[in-house]
């Protein structure tokens, strides 16, 4: 079997794993997202890392609900200097800092990323918004959660942390294809079944709220004709709400 299809298999095979288990969890954190939206609350993504780009995927784009707000600190999301932000994402004491910033209160929600659950940023920002009494999902492999020594010198991970856990199905370490002749396996399988995750958790947040008789905001494409002038309101509307808009 070539290794590339090899990958497709394994993928595949997690994201079914994902579907076949996770299902509760996804409508347990659909209820959360829901009820924030049901109050014009904001849902706020986060990760660090490579995992921001889980939350930035439905930030801003069409198809996706237009009250998100993915939090996008340069410093940690390795989209610039991405050295640094493989020691800044384990510095604690950022919770608060970051939940002020972007204003993170009830009756919003977070949806915070983080493959192993174990670095300190993410521990933090969750623990802050919490005390605040706001809602947070989890996204993380929680078999590599589980197989990793703390960080966080409260001894707690993500999983031990947020409201709901709803699990990447991924291997320890992140990978699903072995070559011989090279000793770190290939094909991390995260980013493709957090995308998955969060779509779906958001998906089925839309049909809650259709069945209470509201209608959620969705961003059009704007290559479509008038896409953009469709989303323009939208804009108008939340610019002074969402700070990276």
């Amino acid at each position: 079997m070539e290794k590339y299809v090899e990958f497709h298999k394994n993928a595949s095979e997690v994201v079914d794993k994902v579907f076949q288990t996770q299902g509760g969890q996804i409508e347990q954190a659909a209820k959360i997202i829901s009820e924030t939206l049901a109050k014009d609350g904001l849902i706020h993504t986060f990760g660090v890392g490579h995992s921001h780009l889980i939350g930035e995927e439905v930030f801003w784009r069409s198809g996706t609900l237009v009250p998100v707000h993915a939090i996008l600190e340069p410093s940690l999301t390795g989209h610039t200097e991405i050295l640094k932000s493989a020691y800044t994402e384990k510095l604690e004491g950022t919770g608060p800092i970051i939940c002020d910033y972007h204003r993170i209160n009830p009756p919003d929600s977070l949806i915070v990323i983080s493959n192993s659950g174990n670095n300190a940023v993410p521990i933090d920002v969750v623990d802050e918004a919490r005390q605040r009494g706001v809602k947070v999902i989890g996204i993380c492999s929680v078999t590599y959660c589980k197989s990793l020594k703390p960080r966080h010198s409260s001894g707690k991970k993500l999983i031990d942390v947020v409201d709901i856990v709803i699990d990447n199905c991924g291997n320890i370490g992140d990978t699903s294809v072995k070559i011989d002749g090279i000793e770190q396996p290939l094909g991390p399988t995260s980013t493709i079944t957090g995308i998955y995750i969060i779509h779906s958790v958001l998906i089925q947040a839309s049909v809650i709220l259709v069945n209470k008789g509201m209608h959620p905001k969705v961003y059009w494409s704007g290559s479509l004709p008038d896409g953009m002038q469709a989303n323009q309101k939208y804009v108008d509307e939340y610019r002074e709400r969402i700070r990276n808009l």
